[in-house]
């Protein structure tokens, strides 16, 4: 069975999201094994300077470091200027990670500033979910929702349909 973890930086404040994230982590179950890891963010002031997002970035890239590199796993940045693709490609590439061996993927989300560089370097693929712009806690739930979306489509069910 697949490992699926989520490293997420923040918590997922509003009651309506966290129950989102419930339903669809109920759902995968039957699929993989999910854990999600919800990392501190780092406090910054109201509108920060570049210096300061970057070293926040730096900082919460360090604890995420602790994460992504256990094991062999398959890491994913989710970050705009990434890959994107379809409900069935995503599908795809999580058999194809699976067949090449790899039994852990990581997904990275990070703050509402996004995440370092040196984490998407360190990633196997920088994966966005479009071009438009999500809150970050929103992001969790589209993407546990796509998740189990691409192992209904590899079973064949009729989620997708």
């Amino acid at each position: 069975m697949m490992n699926i973890n989520l490293i997420t930086v923040g918590k997922l404040k509003e009651s309506y999201l966290r129950e989102a994230a419930l339903e669809y982590s109920k759902r995968l179950s039957g699929y993989c094994k999910l854990s999600i890891t919800e990392l501190a963010e780092s406090r910054l002031f109201e509108n920060p300077s570049e210096k300061e997002i970057q070293n926040a970035l730096s900082n919460e890239s360090k604890i995420i470091d602790e994460y992504i590199n256990k094991g062999s796993a398959y890491n994913i940045a989710m970050c705009i200027e990434g890959k994107q693709l379809s409900s069935s490609e995503f599908s795809q590439k999580i058999d194809d990670i699976g067949i090449s061996g790899k039994s852990t993927i990581n997904f990275i989300i990070g703050s509402s500033y996004g995440i370092s560089k040196s984490i998407k370097n360190k990633s196997d693929l920088k994966l966005s979910m479009s071009k438009m712009t999500f809150p970050h806690q929103l992001a969790r739930v589209i993407l546990l929702e796509q998740i189990y979306r691409a192992f209904q489509i590899s079973s064949g069910g009729k989620y997708h349909k």
